[in-house]
Protein backbone atom coordinates (compact mmCIF):
# COMPACT_ATOMS: atom_id res chain seq x y z
CA UNK A 1 0.00 0.00 0.00
CA UNK A 2 2.86 2.44 0.77
CA UNK A 3 4.19 1.70 -2.82
CA UNK A 4 0.59 2.45 -3.96
CA UNK A 5 0.69 6.22 -2.38
CA UNK A 6 4.10 6.52 -2.88
CA UNK A 7 3.48 6.03 -7.31
CA UNK A 8 0.26 8.25 -6.82
CA UNK A 9 2.40 10.90 -5.97
CA UNK A 10 4.70 10.20 -9.04
CA UNK A 11 1.94 12.21 -10.83
CA UNK A 12 0.67 14.18 -7.72
CA UNK A 13 4.38 15.57 -7.84
CA UNK A 14 3.63 17.61 -10.68
CA UNK A 15 1.04 18.92 -8.96
CA UNK A 16 2.27 22.23 -7.86
CA UNK A 17 2.57 23.72 -11.47
CA UNK A 18 -0.22 22.43 -12.91
CA UNK A 19 -3.05 22.88 -9.80
CA UNK A 20 -1.66 26.26 -9.97
CA UNK A 21 -2.30 26.11 -13.85
CA UNK A 22 -5.55 24.71 -13.10
CA UNK A 23 -6.77 27.33 -10.28
CA UNK A 24 -9.50 28.50 -12.38
CA UNK A 25 -10.98 25.47 -13.90
CA UNK A 26 -12.67 22.26 -14.46
CA UNK A 27 -12.89 22.33 -18.72
CA UNK A 28 -11.27 24.10 -21.71
CA UNK A 29 -11.55 24.62 -25.29
CA UNK A 30 -13.79 23.53 -27.71
CA UNK A 31 -12.07 21.45 -29.99
CA UNK A 32 -11.75 17.53 -28.80
CA UNK A 33 -9.09 15.56 -29.24
CA UNK A 34 -7.45 14.42 -32.19
CA UNK A 35 -7.26 10.78 -32.74
CA UNK A 36 -4.47 8.71 -31.40
CA UNK A 37 -1.73 8.28 -33.59
CA UNK A 38 0.52 5.44 -32.37
CA UNK A 39 3.29 5.92 -29.68
CA UNK A 40 6.85 6.85 -31.50
CA UNK A 41 5.28 7.29 -35.01
CA UNK A 42 7.28 10.35 -36.56
CA UNK A 43 5.65 12.58 -39.10
CA UNK A 44 8.19 14.45 -41.52
CA UNK A 45 6.34 18.12 -42.55
CA UNK A 46 7.13 19.50 -46.07
CA UNK A 47 4.12 21.30 -46.70
CA UNK A 48 5.51 24.02 -44.38
CA UNK A 49 6.66 27.05 -47.33
CA UNK A 50 8.91 30.18 -46.36
CA UNK A 51 6.21 33.58 -46.33
CA UNK A 52 7.35 36.72 -47.23
CA UNK A 53 8.57 38.79 -44.52
CA UNK A 54 5.53 40.89 -42.77
CA UNK A 55 5.58 43.62 -39.93
CA UNK A 56 6.17 42.80 -36.35
CA UNK A 57 2.44 42.18 -35.16
CA UNK A 58 1.40 45.14 -32.89
CA UNK A 59 -0.87 45.50 -29.25
CA UNK A 60 -4.35 45.05 -29.26
CA UNK A 61 -6.28 47.56 -28.03
CA UNK A 62 -7.20 46.61 -24.26
CA UNK A 63 -10.58 46.98 -23.98
CA UNK A 64 -11.10 43.51 -25.98
CA UNK A 65 -12.68 41.12 -24.43
CA UNK A 66 -10.57 38.99 -21.81
CA UNK A 67 -10.82 35.61 -23.91
CA UNK A 68 -12.52 33.60 -26.25
CA UNK A 69 -11.96 30.59 -24.58
CA UNK A 70 -14.97 27.55 -25.13
CA UNK A 71 -15.65 24.68 -22.96
CA UNK A 72 -17.49 21.83 -23.27
CA UNK A 73 -18.53 20.51 -20.06
CA UNK A 74 -18.83 16.85 -20.63
CA UNK A 75 -14.77 16.82 -21.81
CA UNK A 76 -12.29 17.26 -19.27
CA UNK A 77 -10.84 20.58 -19.98
CA UNK A 78 -7.32 18.93 -20.08
CA UNK A 79 -8.35 17.00 -23.37
CA UNK A 80 -9.80 19.38 -25.03
CA UNK A 81 -8.53 22.67 -27.09
CA UNK A 82 -5.03 22.86 -26.81
CA UNK A 83 -4.64 21.63 -24.17
CA UNK A 84 -5.64 18.22 -25.54
CA UNK A 85 -2.26 16.24 -27.13
CA UNK A 86 -0.92 15.96 -30.02
CA UNK A 87 0.34 12.17 -31.67
CA UNK A 88 2.28 13.39 -34.47
CA UNK A 89 5.89 14.00 -33.60
CA UNK A 90 7.14 15.60 -36.07
CA UNK A 91 10.17 17.70 -37.69
CA UNK A 92 10.14 20.32 -40.65
CA UNK A 93 13.54 22.34 -41.74
CA UNK A 94 11.26 25.22 -43.60
CA UNK A 95 9.02 27.20 -41.34
CA UNK A 96 7.14 30.43 -42.35
CA UNK A 97 8.45 33.72 -40.23
CA UNK A 98 6.45 37.14 -39.84
CA UNK A 99 9.03 39.74 -38.84
CA UNK A 100 13.04 39.57 -38.43
CA UNK A 101 14.88 36.36 -35.77
CA UNK A 102 17.52 38.56 -33.81
CA UNK A 103 20.71 37.18 -35.65
CA UNK A 104 21.67 37.02 -32.07
CA UNK A 105 19.52 34.12 -31.36
CA UNK A 106 21.66 31.05 -31.90
CA UNK A 107 20.44 28.09 -30.14
CA UNK A 108 17.87 25.97 -29.29
CA UNK A 109 14.54 27.03 -27.69
CA UNK A 110 12.82 24.16 -26.22
CA UNK A 111 9.98 23.24 -24.09
CA UNK A 112 8.48 20.89 -21.82
CA UNK A 113 4.92 19.58 -20.99
CA UNK A 114 1.90 16.79 -20.62
CA UNK A 115 1.02 14.90 -23.58
CA UNK A 116 -0.16 11.77 -22.77
CA UNK A 117 -0.04 9.37 -25.41
CA UNK A 118 -2.95 6.91 -24.84
CA UNK A 119 -4.93 10.41 -25.30
CA UNK A 120 -6.71 9.87 -22.14
CA UNK A 121 -4.97 11.32 -18.39
CA UNK A 122 -7.11 11.94 -15.20
CA UNK A 123 -5.29 15.12 -15.35
CA UNK A 124 -2.99 17.94 -17.32
CA UNK A 125 -0.32 16.74 -15.23
CA UNK A 126 -0.68 13.19 -15.17
CA UNK A 127 0.54 12.90 -18.96
CA UNK A 128 3.80 11.75 -20.44
CA UNK A 129 6.43 14.04 -21.15
CA UNK A 130 7.02 15.64 -24.56
CA UNK A 131 9.60 18.33 -25.70
CA UNK A 132 8.90 20.85 -28.69
CA UNK A 133 11.96 22.74 -29.93
CA UNK A 134 12.59 25.19 -32.14
CA UNK A 135 16.51 25.75 -32.88
CA UNK A 136 17.56 29.36 -34.34
CA UNK A 137 20.58 30.79 -36.30
CA UNK A 138 21.83 33.76 -38.27
CA UNK A 139 18.23 35.31 -38.46
CA UNK A 140 16.65 32.12 -39.42
CA UNK A 141 14.28 29.21 -37.91
CA UNK A 142 16.12 26.35 -38.74
CA UNK A 143 13.84 23.27 -37.23
CA UNK A 144 11.06 22.48 -35.48
CA UNK A 145 10.46 19.02 -33.65
CA UNK A 146 8.65 17.58 -31.17
CA UNK A 147 9.60 14.12 -29.65
CA UNK A 148 8.38 12.17 -26.54
CA UNK A 149 10.32 11.83 -23.44
CA UNK A 150 10.94 8.07 -23.39
CA UNK A 151 10.63 7.62 -20.02
CA UNK A 152 10.26 3.72 -18.58
CA UNK A 153 6.76 5.17 -18.44
CA UNK A 154 6.25 5.64 -21.49
CA UNK A 155 8.08 2.90 -23.19
CA UNK A 156 6.24 0.14 -21.11
CA UNK A 157 2.69 1.93 -21.95
CA UNK A 158 2.27 2.83 -18.21
CA UNK A 159 -0.23 5.29 -16.66
CA UNK A 160 -1.14 7.22 -13.67
CA UNK A 161 -0.98 4.89 -10.75
CA UNK A 162 1.04 1.78 -12.11
CA UNK A 163 5.13 0.74 -11.87
CA UNK A 164 7.33 1.06 -9.30
CA UNK A 165 7.38 4.84 -7.64
CA UNK A 166 10.87 7.30 -8.07
CA UNK A 167 14.35 7.21 -9.85
CA UNK A 168 13.71 6.06 -13.89
CA UNK A 169 9.55 6.03 -13.10
CA UNK A 170 8.19 9.48 -13.26
CA UNK A 171 6.40 11.04 -16.50
CA UNK A 172 9.29 13.80 -17.24
CA UNK A 173 7.32 16.73 -18.13
CA UNK A 174 7.46 19.38 -16.59
CA UNK A 175 10.83 21.24 -16.72
CA UNK A 176 14.08 21.34 -19.29
CA UNK A 177 17.17 22.40 -17.92
CA UNK A 178 21.07 23.01 -19.48
CA UNK A 179 23.57 22.44 -17.42
CA UNK A 180 26.83 20.70 -18.02
CA UNK A 181 26.44 20.16 -21.13
CA UNK A 182 23.58 18.15 -21.15
CA UNK A 183 19.48 18.49 -21.54
CA UNK A 184 17.93 17.72 -18.58
CA UNK A 185 13.82 16.52 -18.81
CA UNK A 186 12.29 16.64 -14.97
CA UNK A 187 9.27 15.44 -13.62
CA UNK A 188 8.56 16.63 -10.08
CA UNK A 189 9.65 13.22 -8.31
CA UNK A 190 12.30 10.78 -9.55
CA UNK A 191 15.36 11.26 -11.89
CA UNK A 192 16.22 13.25 -14.91
CA UNK A 193 16.15 12.34 -18.46
CA UNK A 194 19.04 13.57 -20.82
CA UNK A 195 17.71 14.64 -24.39
CA UNK A 196 20.05 14.70 -27.14
CA UNK A 197 19.76 18.82 -28.19
CA UNK A 198 20.58 17.76 -31.91
CA UNK A 199 17.38 16.63 -32.27
CA UNK A 200 15.61 16.32 -29.22
CA UNK A 201 15.80 12.20 -28.62
CA UNK A 202 15.96 10.76 -25.35
CA UNK A 203 19.28 9.07 -24.08
CA UNK A 204 18.34 7.85 -21.05
CA UNK A 205 17.95 8.12 -17.40
CA UNK A 206 20.98 10.70 -16.00
CA UNK A 207 21.39 9.92 -12.16
CA UNK A 208 24.68 12.13 -12.27
CA UNK A 209 26.46 8.95 -12.46
CA UNK A 210 25.00 7.47 -9.14
CA UNK A 211 25.45 10.90 -7.15
CA UNK A 212 21.27 11.58 -7.30
CA UNK A 213 19.74 9.79 -4.06
CA UNK A 214 17.02 11.24 -4.07
CA UNK A 215 14.89 13.24 -6.15
CA UNK A 216 15.63 16.12 -8.62
CA UNK A 217 13.10 19.20 -8.54
CA UNK A 218 11.88 21.01 -11.47
CA UNK A 219 13.24 24.27 -10.39
CA UNK A 220 16.91 24.10 -10.57
CA UNK A 221 18.55 27.41 -9.94
CA UNK A 222 22.14 27.90 -11.43
CA UNK A 223 24.37 30.32 -9.56
CA UNK A 224 25.66 32.60 -12.15
CA UNK A 225 29.00 33.45 -10.22
CA UNK A 226 30.21 29.60 -10.58
CA UNK A 227 27.94 27.68 -12.49
CA UNK A 228 27.09 25.72 -9.89
CA UNK A 229 23.52 23.95 -10.43
CA UNK A 230 21.69 23.99 -7.39
CA UNK A 231 18.22 21.95 -6.33
CA UNK A 232 16.34 20.17 -4.03
CA UNK A 233 14.00 17.18 -3.83
CA UNK A 234 10.99 16.37 -1.90
CA UNK A 235 9.08 13.11 -0.53
CA UNK A 236 6.27 11.78 0.57
CA UNK A 237 8.08 9.94 3.40
CA UNK A 238 11.31 10.83 5.34
CA UNK A 239 13.92 12.57 4.15
CA UNK A 240 11.09 14.98 3.29
CA UNK A 241 13.56 17.59 1.94
CA UNK A 242 17.07 17.24 0.40
CA UNK A 243 19.21 19.74 -1.12
CA UNK A 244 22.09 19.28 -3.72
CA UNK A 245 24.44 20.77 -5.31
CA UNK A 246 26.12 19.97 -8.99
CA UNK A 247 29.23 21.52 -10.17
CA UNK A 248 29.28 23.48 -13.71
CA UNK A 249 30.23 19.81 -15.36
CA UNK A 250 27.35 18.16 -13.77
CA UNK A 251 28.99 16.23 -10.71
CA UNK A 252 27.12 16.42 -7.27
CA UNK A 253 29.45 17.71 -5.34
CA UNK A 254 27.27 18.28 -1.87
CA UNK A 255 23.91 16.48 -0.72
CA UNK A 256 22.46 16.78 2.77
CA UNK A 257 18.82 16.44 4.41
CA UNK A 258 17.22 19.82 5.64
CA UNK A 259 14.81 19.16 8.79
CA UNK A 260 11.31 19.09 8.48
CA UNK A 261 8.58 18.06 10.59
CA UNK A 262 6.29 16.49 7.91
CA UNK A 263 5.87 16.40 3.72
CA UNK A 264 4.27 19.30 2.60
CA UNK A 265 4.38 20.63 -1.16
CA UNK A 266 7.43 22.09 -2.48
CA UNK A 267 7.70 23.14 -5.93
CA UNK A 268 10.07 26.02 -6.15
CA UNK A 269 12.58 27.66 -4.01
CA UNK A 270 15.44 30.47 -4.08
CA UNK A 271 18.88 31.34 -4.03
CA UNK A 272 20.52 34.29 -3.33
CA UNK A 273 25.04 34.98 -3.67
CA UNK A 274 25.33 33.55 -0.37
CA UNK A 275 21.66 31.88 0.52
CA UNK A 276 19.21 28.89 0.20
CA UNK A 277 15.76 30.14 0.83
CA UNK A 278 12.46 27.52 1.23
CA UNK A 279 8.93 27.89 1.85
CA UNK A 280 7.32 25.17 3.86
CA UNK A 281 4.08 26.27 4.00
CA UNK A 282 0.91 24.53 4.81
CA UNK A 283 -0.50 22.29 1.86
CA UNK A 284 0.17 19.01 3.87
CA UNK A 285 0.39 15.26 2.86
CA UNK A 286 -3.04 13.33 3.31
CA UNK A 287 -2.44 9.48 3.64
CA UNK A 288 -5.87 8.57 3.49
CA UNK A 289 -6.70 11.04 0.52
CA UNK A 290 -4.21 9.31 -1.32
CA UNK A 291 -5.06 5.59 -0.22
CA UNK A 292 -8.67 7.28 -2.32
CA UNK A 293 -6.93 8.84 -4.71
CA UNK A 294 -5.07 5.63 -5.34
CA UNK A 295 -8.48 3.83 -5.34
CA UNK A 296 -10.08 5.95 -7.77
CA UNK A 297 -8.27 8.65 -9.62
CA UNK A 298 -10.98 10.30 -10.93
CA UNK A 299 -13.02 10.85 -7.60
CA UNK A 300 -13.01 14.56 -6.48
CA UNK A 301 -10.15 13.99 -4.01
CA UNK A 302 -6.41 15.08 -3.79
CA UNK A 303 -3.70 13.66 -1.66
CA UNK A 304 -3.14 17.07 -0.05
CA UNK A 305 -5.20 19.03 2.13
CA UNK A 306 -4.75 22.68 3.07
CA UNK A 307 -3.77 22.77 7.31
CA UNK A 308 -3.36 26.70 8.05
CA UNK A 309 -2.85 25.33 11.93
CA UNK A 310 0.61 23.52 10.96
CA UNK A 311 1.65 27.26 10.09
CA UNK A 312 3.92 28.49 6.95
CA UNK A 313 7.67 29.60 7.35
CA UNK A 314 10.54 30.80 5.27
CA UNK A 315 13.76 29.55 5.75
CA UNK A 316 17.46 30.35 5.14
CA UNK A 317 20.42 28.87 5.39
CA UNK A 318 24.22 29.39 4.28
CA UNK A 319 24.11 28.52 0.28
CA UNK A 320 26.07 25.09 -0.09
CA UNK A 321 25.42 24.31 3.22
CA UNK A 322 25.35 23.25 6.22
CA UNK A 323 21.69 22.67 6.46
CA UNK A 324 21.97 22.45 10.48
CA UNK A 325 22.24 26.50 10.10
CA UNK A 326 19.01 26.95 8.57
CA UNK A 327 17.12 29.81 10.43
CA UNK A 328 13.30 29.82 10.25
CA UNK A 329 10.76 33.21 9.81
CA UNK A 330 7.22 32.82 10.38
CA UNK A 331 4.72 34.14 7.48
CA UNK A 332 0.85 34.12 7.66
CA UNK A 333 -0.70 30.48 6.36
CA UNK A 334 -0.27 30.88 2.58
CA UNK A 335 0.94 29.12 -0.50
CA UNK A 336 3.52 29.58 -3.27
CA UNK A 337 4.52 27.78 -6.15
CA UNK A 338 6.87 29.60 -8.23
CA UNK A 339 9.48 32.54 -6.85
CA UNK A 340 10.31 35.35 -9.25
CA UNK A 341 13.81 35.57 -7.33
CA UNK A 342 15.68 36.66 -4.67
CA UNK A 343 18.44 38.81 -3.24
CA UNK A 344 20.73 39.95 -0.16
CA UNK A 345 20.40 44.00 0.89
CA UNK A 346 22.62 43.95 4.07
CA UNK A 347 21.21 42.10 6.90
CA UNK A 348 17.95 41.04 4.99
CA UNK A 349 16.99 38.59 2.28
CA UNK A 350 14.71 40.17 -0.13
CA UNK A 351 12.41 37.26 -1.77
CA UNK A 352 10.04 37.88 -4.75
CA UNK A 353 6.79 35.71 -5.20
CA UNK A 354 3.50 34.67 -6.74
CA UNK A 355 1.14 34.11 -3.55
CA UNK A 356 -1.79 32.76 -2.98
CA UNK A 357 -3.93 32.81 0.36
CA UNK A 358 -4.55 29.50 0.63
CA UNK A 359 -4.80 26.43 -1.80
CA UNK A 360 -6.71 22.87 -1.12
CA UNK A 361 -9.26 24.41 1.19
CA UNK A 362 -12.61 22.68 1.88
CA UNK A 363 -14.52 25.78 1.06
CA UNK A 364 -13.21 26.89 -2.26
CA UNK A 365 -13.00 24.69 -5.40
CA UNK A 366 -9.03 25.70 -6.11
CA UNK A 367 -6.69 28.38 -4.82
CA UNK A 368 -7.42 31.60 -2.80
CA UNK A 369 -6.46 35.08 -3.90
CA UNK A 370 -3.62 35.63 -6.02
CA UNK A 371 -1.36 38.36 -5.80
CA UNK A 372 2.61 39.56 -6.29
CA UNK A 373 4.28 39.98 -3.23
CA UNK A 374 7.68 41.01 -1.94
CA UNK A 375 8.96 39.23 1.31
CA UNK A 376 11.66 40.99 3.27
CA UNK A 377 13.33 38.48 5.90
CA UNK A 378 15.12 41.23 8.56
CA UNK A 379 18.16 38.62 10.44
CA UNK A 380 18.26 41.56 13.09
CA UNK A 381 14.62 41.65 14.02
CA UNK A 382 13.51 38.51 12.56
CA UNK A 383 10.73 39.72 11.35
CA UNK A 384 8.68 39.42 7.82
CA UNK A 385 7.78 42.22 5.89
CA UNK A 386 5.16 41.28 3.61
CA UNK A 387 4.96 43.59 0.68
CA UNK A 388 1.64 43.67 -1.91
CA UNK A 389 3.33 44.59 -4.95
CA UNK A 390 0.11 43.75 -7.48
CA UNK A 391 -3.10 41.90 -7.12
CA UNK A 392 -5.17 43.23 -9.81
CA UNK A 393 -3.24 41.19 -12.43
CA UNK A 394 -0.47 39.86 -10.72
CA UNK A 395 0.65 37.28 -13.38
CA UNK A 396 2.23 33.94 -13.09
CA UNK A 397 5.11 31.72 -14.18
CA UNK A 398 7.52 34.36 -13.43
CA UNK A 399 10.99 34.29 -15.01
CA UNK A 400 14.04 36.66 -15.12
CA UNK A 401 17.72 37.47 -16.90
CA UNK A 402 19.62 34.55 -15.69
CA UNK A 403 22.63 36.65 -14.95
CA UNK A 404 20.29 38.00 -11.92
CA UNK A 405 19.42 34.89 -10.23
CA UNK A 406 20.40 35.59 -6.92
CA UNK A 407 20.97 39.06 -7.58
CA UNK A 408 18.98 42.14 -6.80
CA UNK A 409 16.91 42.50 -10.15
CA UNK A 410 14.99 45.17 -11.81
CA UNK A 411 12.64 43.48 -13.94
CA UNK A 412 10.43 40.12 -13.50
CA UNK A 413 8.64 38.91 -16.42
CA UNK A 414 4.94 37.05 -16.05
CA UNK A 415 2.68 35.55 -18.41
CA UNK A 416 -1.22 37.40 -18.13
CA UNK A 417 -3.52 35.42 -16.06
CA UNK A 418 -7.15 35.93 -17.61
CA UNK A 419 -10.35 35.56 -15.62
CA UNK A 420 -12.15 32.15 -16.97
CA UNK A 421 -14.04 29.85 -14.46
CA UNK A 422 -14.09 27.10 -16.46
CA UNK A 423 -10.40 26.85 -17.74
CA UNK A 424 -6.90 27.30 -17.30
CA UNK A 425 -6.67 30.91 -18.83
CA UNK A 426 -3.52 33.10 -19.91
CA UNK A 427 -3.01 35.62 -21.96
CA UNK A 428 -0.25 37.80 -22.74
CA UNK A 429 3.35 39.43 -21.73
CA UNK A 430 3.69 41.40 -18.40
CA UNK A 431 7.12 43.48 -17.91
CA UNK A 432 7.03 44.21 -14.24
CA UNK A 433 9.78 47.17 -13.05
CA UNK A 434 10.28 46.49 -9.45
CA UNK A 435 12.60 49.94 -9.38
CA UNK A 436 9.70 52.15 -10.13
CA UNK A 437 6.65 50.38 -9.28
CA UNK A 438 5.68 50.46 -12.80
CA UNK A 439 4.66 47.68 -15.59
CA UNK A 440 4.43 47.05 -19.41
CA UNK A 441 2.43 44.85 -20.62
CA UNK A 442 1.73 42.98 -24.48
CA UNK A 443 -2.36 42.07 -24.46
CA UNK A 444 -2.39 40.16 -27.56
CA UNK A 445 -6.14 39.92 -27.95
CA UNK A 446 -8.60 37.35 -26.57
CA UNK A 447 -7.97 34.21 -29.24
CA UNK A 448 -3.99 34.50 -28.53
CA UNK A 449 -2.41 32.39 -25.53
CA UNK A 450 0.93 32.20 -24.33
CA UNK A 451 3.44 30.39 -21.87
CA UNK A 452 5.87 30.87 -19.51
CA UNK A 453 8.05 33.77 -21.12
CA UNK A 454 11.72 32.60 -21.31
CA UNK A 455 14.26 35.39 -21.30
CA UNK A 456 17.11 34.73 -23.37
CA UNK A 457 19.89 37.65 -22.86
CA UNK A 458 21.17 39.47 -25.81
CA UNK A 459 24.67 41.48 -26.55
CA UNK A 460 27.08 39.62 -23.97
CA UNK A 461 28.51 43.17 -23.26
CA UNK A 462 25.07 44.63 -22.19
CA UNK A 463 23.97 42.96 -18.24
CA UNK A 464 21.00 45.61 -18.07
CA UNK A 465 18.19 42.53 -16.85
CA UNK A 466 16.12 44.14 -20.42
CA UNK A 467 19.04 43.53 -22.57
CA UNK A 468 17.68 40.64 -24.21
CA UNK A 469 14.92 38.65 -25.57
CA UNK A 470 11.46 36.94 -24.32
CA UNK A 471 10.75 33.61 -25.79
CA UNK A 472 7.42 31.81 -25.56
CA UNK A 473 4.91 29.58 -27.49
CA UNK A 474 1.83 31.03 -28.63
CA UNK A 475 -1.51 29.80 -29.50
CA UNK A 476 -4.06 31.51 -31.60
CA UNK A 477 -7.38 29.78 -30.69
CA UNK A 478 -8.87 31.84 -34.27
CA UNK A 479 -6.62 29.90 -36.37
CA UNK A 480 -5.72 26.63 -34.07
CA UNK A 481 -2.40 27.30 -35.00
CA UNK A 482 0.69 27.78 -32.88
CA UNK A 483 3.65 30.57 -33.10
CA UNK A 484 7.00 30.62 -31.68
CA UNK A 485 6.76 34.52 -30.80
CA UNK A 486 10.23 36.47 -30.04
CA UNK A 487 9.79 39.50 -27.85
CA UNK A 488 12.20 42.63 -27.11
CA UNK A 489 12.75 42.57 -23.25
CA UNK A 490 13.00 46.45 -23.57
CA UNK A 491 10.05 47.04 -25.45
CA UNK A 492 7.23 44.30 -24.38
CA UNK A 493 4.34 46.68 -25.39
CA UNK A 494 5.12 46.71 -29.41
CA UNK A 495 4.41 43.00 -29.26
CA UNK A 496 6.84 40.60 -31.12
CA UNK A 497 9.59 41.26 -33.52
CA UNK A 498 9.27 37.37 -34.75
CA UNK A 499 6.31 35.30 -34.67
CA UNK A 500 7.04 31.83 -36.63
CA UNK A 501 4.45 29.67 -37.48
CA UNK A 502 4.70 25.89 -36.23
CA UNK A 503 3.56 22.93 -38.63
CA UNK A 504 1.44 21.73 -35.78
CA UNK A 505 -0.19 23.03 -32.67
CA UNK A 506 1.87 23.17 -29.24
CA UNK A 507 -0.48 22.15 -26.31
CA UNK A 508 -0.66 24.50 -23.57
CA UNK A 509 2.79 23.16 -21.23
CA UNK A 510 4.87 24.40 -18.76
CA UNK A 511 8.69 25.41 -18.59
CA UNK A 512 11.27 25.91 -20.94
CA UNK A 513 15.45 26.25 -21.57
CA UNK A 514 17.55 27.87 -24.42
CA UNK A 515 20.46 26.03 -25.27
CA UNK A 516 23.31 28.17 -26.80
CA UNK A 517 24.65 27.01 -30.58
CA UNK A 518 28.06 27.32 -28.96
CA UNK A 519 28.05 24.68 -25.98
Amino acid sequence: RRDLIRWSMLGAGTAPLATFLAACADGGGSAPPTSPRPPGTTATSTAATSAPTTPAATTQPAALPGTTTAVDPDIAWWLQGNFAPVFDEVETFELSVRGAIPPELNGLYARNGSNPASGESPHWFFGDGMAHGVRLGAGRAEWYRNRWVRTTMYEGGLTFGTGPPGGASNQSNVSLIWHGGRLLSSGEVGSPYELDPLDLSTRGVHDFGGGLTSSFTAHPKIDPATGNLHFFGYGFVPPYLTYSVADPSGVIVHSETVDLPRSTMIHDFAITATDVIFWDLPVIFDLEAAIAFIDDPAADVFPYRWQPDAGARVGVMPLGGPASAIRWFDIDPCYVFHGVNAFRRGDSVVLDVCRLTSMFAPDETFGGDLSLRRWTLDEVTGRVTDDIVEADDPGELPSRDPRRVGREHRYGYLVETRDNPNTVDFGGLIKHDYTTGTRTAWKPGPTLHAGEWLFVPGDDGDLADDAGWLLSFVHDEATATSDLVIVDATDVASGPVASITLPQRVPYGFHATWVPSSS
